[in-house]
């Protein structure tokens, strides 16, 4: 007997949600036996999207090294990574020492004590199979307030240690002719916005390494990634103010969509799916800002003019 027409699309529409269902399953497992055994060392392992990272990774079996610059927050994330054991999970492992979390301390502000750092996090493991830069600092100020040494400090933390801790452990993963970077980085790596001159500095620095290195090493079987997203929303939303009135009223949509962040939670996902299917480049953001990418591409005049604008708004509100 045929079903009524009434019923095709409710029947469709059950299917499909249950093939879905079934591949991100399927995914789940995939994401969780790849990784597994894996060393994977995270650095800024302490702030949200480090730790996101640490749980997704830990639950799935990873050898981890954590980084971070301050011992007594990564002590607090090595007890909650184990406390958090499944226990239906001890056939699996070895031994909770075997799988235990190794830590180290690492702060790119300090770059003399870049060499014994990388010789902590080879020692840890011997090797490492995936590395995941994650580090960075913001800045929002007029380009003539910043000085010499915050600019330097921020190409520290943003350029020079991410691509240090990298030479330091290429020649591992050449010997190895395997291994897996990922560069967490900033859509403004990218794009450009005022304001941010010395943040957007260094994400550009940082992706023209990146973008140099993943053609470089290729030819020894080491992928490199980069994920470039807009903010990370960590916090709270924020309280909504009155509105001031805005003559250019694009420029302020513009603004508000390239600051419109993802939530820790999400960007950890899309680095583990990162890692499994071994994807180059991700654009982690919204449609705005992908249309201004293009914008910066194919009619930089336009977009350079909106962005001005937005400029003279905001001096006007002030």
């Amino acid at each position: 007997m045929a079903l009524p027409s009434v019923m095709v699309l409710p029947m469709l529409i059950v299917v499909a949600a249950g093939l879905y269902y079934i591949y991100k399953e399927v995914m789940q497992f995939m994401s969780k036996s790849l990784v597994r055994n894996k060393v994977v060392v995270i650095t800024d392992a302490v702030t949200g999207v480090g730790t996101e990272c640490a749980h997704l990774f830990h639950k799935a079996g990873a050898r981890l090294v954590l980084c971070g610059s301050s011992w007594d927050k990564l002590e607090s994330l090595f007890d909650s990574l184990t406390n958090d054991a499944d226990p239906r999970e001890s056939c699996r492992l070895v031994s909770l020492k075997t799988f235990a979390p190794k830590l180290v301390i690492l702060d790119f502000s300090d770059m003399d004590s870049m060499e014994d750092v990388v010789a902590e996090v080879l020692e840890s493991y011997g090797c490492v199979d995936v590395l995941i830069c994650n580090s960075s600092v913001k800045l929002k100020a007029p380009v003539q307030s910043v000085s010499l040494e915050l600019d330097r400090n921020i190409m520290d933390i943003n350029y020079f240690g991410p691509s240090t801790l990298v030479k330091g452990v290429l020649p591992t993963m050449i010997s190895r002719r395997s291994g897996h970077v990922v560069l967490v980085n900033s859509i403004q790596g990218r794009l450009a916005i005022p304001f941010r001159s010395s943040y957007a500095a260094s994400k550009h620095a940082v992706q023209a390494f990146f973008d140099c290195l993943r053609a470089e090493v290729e030819e020894y079987g080491i992928v490199v990634s980069t994920i470039s997203h807009t903010f990370i929303d960590a916090s709270e939303p924020p309280s909504v103010e009155a509105p001031a009135p805005k003559p250019n009223a694009l420029a302020a949509f513009i603004a508000s969509q390239l600051t419109h962040g993802v939530r820790p939670s999400v960007l950890a996902n899309e680095i583990m799916q990162t890692v499994n299917r071994k994807r180059k480049e991700v654009v982690l953001a919204h449609p705005i800002p992908r249309v201004a990418l293009c914008l910066r591409s194919l009619f930089p005049p336009f977009l350079f003019a909106v962005l001005a604008a937005g400029v003279k708004d905001s001096v006007l509100a002030e």
